[in-house]
């Protein structure tokens, strides 16, 4: 990685961390690229170093942990309080992601998981008490992660 910009051997890299990190090992990745598996932890410890990898996140299947209902809440705040609404979205019980965003009216996206409809009702009452104007809720059968495929080199697909 030179000044920030990730070369093809970086994308790659990133690519087979996405599929699996969890059982992708330096020398795994080595091997797939041709390289040391030294010179993968080298690189990806820059990686880390730079913000480019931020961490490594559990998958974990709420249904069997006891929390079968998911949903995608769509909400609507005011452009100067936004980031604050959306960061203190991130505190109420059951939310397990935040995203805000930059254009439109549907500005903060909530993921949120509960055990029950009650659940779920407390936690739009909760976005609603913050200030946050629910526009939209939808309740997920299932969601699927997926690298993206642009980091891998065209000529190493199988």
């Amino acid at each position: 990685m030179k000044n920030g910009e990730l070369d093809d051997t970086d994308r790659q890299i990133l690519y087979y961390l996405q599929e699996d990190a969890r059982h992708t090992s330096s020398s795994d990745i080595a091997e797939e690229l041709d390289l040391s598996s030294s010179t993968v932890r080298m690189r990806l410890a820059t990686m880390e170093e730079s913000g480019i990898v931020q961490g490594y996140h559990i998958d974990i299947d709420y249904d069997r942990a006891g929390y079968p209902l998911y949903t995608k809440i769509t909400c609507t705040a005011p452009v100067p309080e936004r980031d604050s609404l959306a960061n203190q979205a991130r505190e109420i019980d059951g939310v397990t992601a935040v995203r805000e965003v930059m254009t439109g009216e549907r500005n903060v996206f909530v993921n949120a998981i509960g055990s029950d409809h009650d659940d779920l009702n407390r936690i739009t009452e909760s976005l609603d008490a913050l200030g946050l104007t629910v526009v939209d809720e939808n309740l997920i059968r299932d969601e699927y992660v997926c690298p993206y495929h642009g980091f891998l080199d065209p000529e190493q697909e199988d």
